[in-house]
């Protein structure tokens, strides 16, 4: 069995650490468990040249080679996923994608989803245990709401992401460290810059109405107007009229109540 599993690279912008998520280190522990000696797993991350650091550390733990797709580091979840899934798409050796199931940095667990969504693979995510069968199958466990469980059986190619407590990692030995340093890490293109947004963003605001002057000969009639204290509140009126007249009586009301052009002060 051939594996990918897909790192996501923490730079130095991320709050917490430097290098990848527990996930991401349990997600190469589970894939070198179901490769055993006779398949192979390839690391893919996207980030920068700094990345490679990252890299190099999967190389030392296991991992039978490293991909970093070129890019910024801060790209969204959805170009990422996309670069991603083009690197896994040419290799047509691969069976099965694992992921860690959250980062530190954004945690928002997408990427997992929109990959199998590019490649157009069953997904299964947020995994507690996987594990092969003897007719080649997976059986993994997801958790629910309220501490419930759910099996499922994944046949064939898929995407997964696991928790940090689905294996557990293993240090990297000094020897396995100093052969990484020189190891080649090969390089792809990675999700494209970010385009500059076309024009000022600002939040929706709804149109203005318009409304008609307040009526009243003083000051005090025209505020009372304007603050409709003289007429009930939450006041109703229910009429029961034909089709035709209850089309004109709501158009009426709307521009009345100034909704309309030609309206006045709502009530």
């Amino acid at each position: 069995m051939d594996v990918v599993v897909c790192w996501k690279w923490l730079g130095e912008r991320a709050p917490t650490q430097v290098g990848v998520s527990h996930a991401d280190e349990a997600a190469l522990a589970l894939a070198r468990h179901l490769t055993g000696e006779s398949g192979s797993v390839t690391v893919l991350l996207s980030g920068p040249p700094g990345a490679e650091a990252a890299a190099r550390e999967a190389l030392a733990r296991g991992a039978t080679s490293a991909v970093r797709l070129d890019g910024a580091g801060d790209e969204p979840s959805r170009d990422v996923a996309g670069a991603l899934a083009r690197a896994i798409a040419e290799d047509h050796d691969v069976h099965l994608v694992v992921c860690g199931d959250a980062s530190f940095d954004r945690g928002s667990g997408s990427v997992p989803a929109f990959v199998a969504a590019q490649l157009d693979w069953p997904q299964a995510l947020g995994l507690l245990e996987l594990a092969p069968t003897p007719d080649g199958a997976l059986t993994a466990t997801r958790r629910l709401d309220q501490g419930r469980r759910e099996q499922l059986v994944i046949r064939g190619r898929a995407v997964v992401s696991v928790e940090p407590g689905v294996a557990r990692p293993q240090r990297a030995s000094l020897a396995a460290l100093r052969t990484a340093r020189t190891a080649s890490i090969q390089v792809r293109p990675g999700p494209p810059p970010l385009a500059e947004p076309p024009g000022e963003s600002v939040p929706f605001r709804p149109r203005a109405r318009v409304v008609a002057a307040p009526s009243g000969e003083d000051a005090l009639t025209r505020v009372r107007d304007l603050a409709d204290s003289d007429t009930a509140a939450h006041a109703t009126d229910t009429v029961e009229l034909d089709p035709s007249a209850a089309a004109a009586r709501i158009v009426e009301l709307l521009t009345q109540w100034g909704y309309r052009k030609g309206g006045r002060r709502g009530p």
